[in-house]
Parts: structure tokens; sequence; C-alpha cells
């Protein structure tokens, strides 16, 4: 049966759903947190290193008042509000606070060169500006280039707002939280934005929406992912500019967990007294980050035992850069966990997660870290695929190697007011991630190295990833990057550049070499040179910043 008749015969058939259509909403998290977790705490530690607890109760009522305060001042539903802050409260308010006014959040990062935090705020148009007095040195460099209608100063030392300025917390003192209507919105509109690092070319706005923050939070909470609880107590080390801290604080207020923020203090010394403070069992941060802390850790152990104590049964999620196997083990001797997962800006950041899959209970110990350091297996709702040079897709085999590409509903699809190009997403309307891997038979995903990073030596290629990882295995080294260099014969050959453990003797050339072939690379696939430097230049997000490396070493 074919036309109108059969037309009408699908739609009489069709069944329809009896759900009730309710947007997707972060007011409904904070809502619930205010009225389920009110006792709840929330601490947050101040320039001078004191601490300051809310309670959820305290949060929900001074959210909403923010919001309040955001409508007096004018502002319209989907203009942008910016903030630049430390992680603490007042940044946790901004988060539920200025998309209840019906705003978009847009965190500026830092640790940005101040012309490029001016452009970046031009580019997204940001409005209103949220910031902390003590970074208010910072905001005067780059206040030229962009003008903020209102500026609000968060006195995070507890000193006076200067003149000129509008003191954040006597908004919220005059504004009726208890009032406030929450601004009617779809489920697709924007709630926050943050920008890509731009270490090649400018950087790019991902906008995030209500509907694509709920369910990367639902995804980010499963057992086998954050395994968040209520009962966690979660120590948000990356910075809440950084992918919106990788969504976990929208999965704290979510379940009521306590939350300790750090605040300025990310120096070891500091992590690790906070830790004596208010013991972690979850924490998360960039590899450099723990790097740093373990080495002061064991270090402590020899020179001032008994200060320092690590959390038992902490676990700790770590993204952001290559997690070295090394690392892994040396957290695990005192206990804790490290559980590596590999996202980006683009992808809110959640695409895969390392963790023990059922098919390897009865896998022994270097099995278990070998699988620890891969970037994980695919999150439920992305779809993830190994696409090679033929544009193909490559074999679950784990070594075929490929460019990474992804596509689900909390995946960006374009970037905020630039057109779409092949560049970065696909004709088929993947995202392109420029991260090249291989997958094996379990769907683990390996990182090999970004397409801009991986060394092609005589038509073979060589991972800078895994050179490197095996490098921070020795025990003289602190860390390590890789490099392609030009050369003549073979096109291009590694170098690799090494940062020696305090104390410790830079280990010779052949001493590597054996250490290299010892963990399984060939002979061609090791660096011809080594070049001991002082430290690694790091990108503002924390990763290695190779482009300043191979500037520095040419040739």
């Amino acid at each position: 049966m074919r036309g109108p008749a059969r037309d009408r015969t699908l739609k009489e058939t069709t069944m329809q759903t009896t759900m009730m259509d309710v947007p997707l909403s972060l007011n409904h998290l904070l809502e619930r947190a205010g009225t389920l977790f009110g006792t709840n705490t929330i601490v947050s530690r101040l320039p001078d290193k004191s601490y300051r607890t809310h309670t959820y109760a305290e949060f929900h009522r001074r959210t909403r008042a923010l919001a309040a305060a955001l409508q007096a001042l004018g502002l319209e539903k989907g203009e942008r509000v910016a903030t630049l802050a430390w992680n603490h409260h007042v940044h946790l308010e901004c988060y539920f606070g200025i998309p209840a006014a019906g705003g978009v959040m847009h965190t500026l990062n830092l640790r940005l060169a101040p012309d490029e935090l001016g452009w970046i705020a031009a580019d997204a148009k940001d409005r209103f500006l949220v910031v902390d007095d003590v970074l208010l040195p910072l905001y005067r460099q780059f206040a030229h280039l962009h003008t903020f209608e209102r500026v609000l100063v968060f006195p995070f030392s507890g000193a006076p707002v200067p003149g000129g300025f509008d003191d954040y917390e006597a908004l919220l003192a005059q504004a009726d939280g208890d009032a406030f209507e929450y601004v009617a919105h779809d489920e697709n509109d924007a709630v926050s934005m943050c920008y890509t690092s731009g270490t090649t070319g400018r950087p790019k706005g991902v906008a995030y929406s209500h509907r694509s923050t709920i369910l990367h939070t639902f995804v980010g909470c499963l057992a086998d992912h954050w395994g968040l609880r209520g009962t966690d107590v979660v120590l948000p080390v990356t910075p809440m500019f950084h992918a919106n801290s990788w969504g976990m604080p929208y999965g704290a207020v979510m379940l009521g967990a306590t939350l300790v923020f750090p605040g300025p203090h990310l120096h070891p010394d500091d992590l690790l007294d906070l830790m004596q403070q208010y013991p972690p069992t979850l924490a998360l941060g960039v590899p450099t980050i723990w790097m740093s802390l373990i080495q002061r850790f064991d270090a402590a152990q020899q020179n001032e035992p008994g200060r320092w104590k690590m959390p038992a049964g902490m676990r700790s999620l770590v993204g952001g850069a290559a997690l070295p196997e090394a690392l892994i083990r040396a957290f695990a001797k005192h206990g804790v966990w490290l559980q590596q997962g590999w996202g980006m800006t683009e992808t809110s950041p959640i695409a895969t997660i390392s963790y023990a899959r059922n098919e390897l209970k009865h896998a022994g110990d270097d099995e278990r870290f070998r699988r620890a350091a891969m970037a994980g297996v695919p999150a439920p709702l992305v779809d993830v695929r190994i696409r090679t040079e033929d544009d193909t897709d490559a074999p679950w085999d784990g070594a075929t190697m490929g460019e990474i590409q992804v596509r689900g509903p909390f995946i960006t699809g374009s970037y905020h007011e630039v057109p779409v190009t092949g560049e970065k997403f696909t004709d088929d309307g993947w995202l392109r991630t420029g991260d090249v891997a291989t997958m094996d038979a379990l769907g683990f995903v390996r990182i090999t190295d970004r397409t801009k990073d991986l060394i092609k030596s005589g038509g073979e290629w060589i991972s800078s990833v895994d050179l490197e990882n095996a490098l921070m295995a020795h025990p003289a080294i602190a860390e390590a990057a890789v490099i392609a260099i030009p050369d003549v014969k073979w096109s291009e050959r590694p170098l690799a550049c090494i940062v020696v453990k305090p104390g410790q003797a830079a280990p010779t050339t052949d001493a590597l070499a054996a250490h290299l072939i010892a963990h399984g690379f060939a002979k061609w696939q090791v660096p011809d040179r080594f070049e001991t430097i002082d430290a690694v230049p790091r990108t503002s997000t924390g990763k290695f910043w190779k482009l300043k490396l191979r500037e520095r070493f040419p040739r």
C-alpha cells in the first residue's frame, strides 16, 4: 500500500510515549542540593590558608541570590558572564547561579597571558565579570582589551573591595534569593562556555547546554567511572576553568558530596597539609600535580617521617595528559589508585575511562597496571572510532594507529561563531580530535601521540608518548618529553628531553638506551640524543608544551 492511505495508517499505529516532557536542567540539581543535602558541607581554602565552610543550604541560598542579583543588573538570557577565579565556593555559586539567571558562565583561564585573556573575553562578548580580589592585578593587565559592563569582585582575601567595582558579597546581601524565579529555558540552551587551550592558532569556544551537562554528569557518576557517592569527600585540584573541572562540581552537587576546594594553594606541601585536615576519598588533577606530590611525599618519608599520611583508600582521577605507568605504581604502594580518563574541552570532557573490566578480574598486577596506563574504554553515549590514513576504521587489534574521532550528546558539533570545517569535523558528523591511538579487542584506547607530535622515522611511526612513559619509569628521571628533529637519512629522529630528580645524576646515553630496550623498544626507536633540561615547558592546562621544545631544539 502506498500514498496517503499508508501515511495515515503509519500515523495511527505509531505508539506515543507516556513519559513527561520535562527538560533536563541544572536548576533541578541546585534545588535538589538545597532541599536534600542542606547540612552537607563545602570547604574553601582562603588565600591566608585558613578554611571557610558553607553548608549546601547556604550554597543554595547564596546561589539563588546571585541569580537574582544578576537579573537586577540587567542580565539577559544567553548573555555571557565571565569568571576569573580559583577553586572555591563562590566559583561553585557561579556554576549554577549564572545559568539560573538565564546567562552563560564563561570560565577564563587565569594561567593564560593577559593579551590572550582579553582576546577570549572579547570573542565571547562577555558582559559581566566575577573576579577574585587577589586576581585583580591580572584583570587590570587585560582590562583595556575588553570592556566588561560590570565587574563583580569577590573579597576572597577578606580585604575591602576597591572603588570602581561591585562588591560580590554586598550584591548578594541586597538580593532577594527567596523571591527569585528561574528563567524559562530549553534543555538545549547554553549554560557554560570554555575555550580550547589554543597551542596552535587562536583558542576556540565550546558551549555546553543543560542537556549535555546533565547527561555528562550521569555518565561521570557511574560506578566504573568516578564512582561518586554522597559520602565522598571530593578534592578538585583540577581548575574550575579547565573543562569545568571535568564536570565534577555538577556531580558533587547532584549527590551532595562534601567538596574541599584548595583555592590558590596547589604546591605539594599545601595539598598534603590539606589532605591531613580534610582527608579526601576522591581527588582529581593532571599528572604533573601528582608527580610533584608523590616525589615530595616520598622525600618526606625519608627526611621528615610522620609529617604526612596518604589518605587511606583515596581514589584519584587523572587526565589532561598521558599518565605514566610508573606514577600509577608509585601511588599504589601507598594504597592510592590512580584512574585515567581521556577527553578534551570539546568532549565535556569524558570520552574514555580506564577501569577493570569483568574480563580482566583474574589479570595479574602487571596487566592491571598496563591497562590502567591506557586511556580506557569509550564512555556510554560516546561513539569512538580510530580512523587510519586511508580514511578507514582501524581494526581493534591494539596495533593499528589512527586518529581518534568521536560523536555523542555531549561532544561539540561546532565552535562558537567559527565555521565548521573538515579540519575539525568529518562530513559524516564526527569530531576529529587530533589524538592518535590504537584500540584493542576489549575496546581499550591507547593514546600514542597527537597528530602533530608523531615521529616518522624511515617510514615507520614512533610514539613519543610510549617513549616518555618508559623514560619516566627510570628511577633517576622525574619527567621526559620526546620530540621529532629533522634527519637527513631518516627524515625524522626522536630527541628526548629529560628532567632529573633532585639528588640524582643524569644517566648516560648508553644507560638510557639500555633502559628503553629493556622496556621493549627496538634499537631504531631509541632516541639518538638525550638532552637534560631544568623543566618541561607546560601549557596553561598543565600539558607538555612541545612546541617550545621544538623551538629550543630545532635540529
